[in-house]
């Protein structure tokens, strides 16, 4: 496992250091910025203004440690942080989740107490944007709402931390 989590992470820090882009208009968020997801985080604050689209992905960082993710299927489960039958279950301390289709998803803490204390987030994913001005205005930079793609420095420093926190 570890052996996968250090290819895992070498071909991201390559990839997007070498400036190459996966998909064409491909967003990849990383929940909760720089803070990850942990219970000093504001999701909601985070997630507030930011378009979740078809084909972009969500990185989930946590210490694995002492936290993991569990995907719910319903809104009622979300709101009562039922996390007794979970979708899927994410435990690795950095698991990037891909958005492969229009609707709303479900993310809470898999620790009961975090969920009740807001450890949670509903990520709203709208269709695919198909014309070459959102792809143009992707490869300029950020867009308004801080949706941004990781590139150079950042994502060392985004690498660096998952060994922090994960370990090799």
């Amino acid at each position: 496992m570890a052996g996968v989590k250090l290819f895992l992470a070498f071909l991201v820090g390559f990839s997007v250091t070498m400036g190459g882009t996966w998909v064409d208009a491909q967003v990849h968020h990383v929940v909760g910025g720089d803070s990850g997801w942990g219970p000093s985080s504001d999701l909601l604050s985070w997630s507030s203004g930011r378009a979740f689209r078809v084909g972009d992905k969500i990185w989930f960082t946590y210490s694995a440690a002492e936290e993991s993710i569990v995907e719910l299927k319903s809104m009622e489960e979300y709101l009562s942080c039922d996390v007794t039958n979970p979708i899927r279950m994410y435990t690795d301390g950095l698991d990037i989740v891909p958005l492969d289709g229009e609707g709303i998803r479900y993310f809470a803490s898999g620790n009961l107490e975090s969920c009740k204390k807001g450890l949670k987030l509903p990520v709203e994913v709208k269709p695919m944007v198909k014309n070459e001005t959102s792809a143009m205005a992707l490869a300029a930079g950020p867009t308004p709402s801080g949706s941004a793609q990781m590139s150079g420095l950042p994502c060392l420093l985004f690498v660096g931390l998952f060994f922090y926190y994960v370990g090799p």
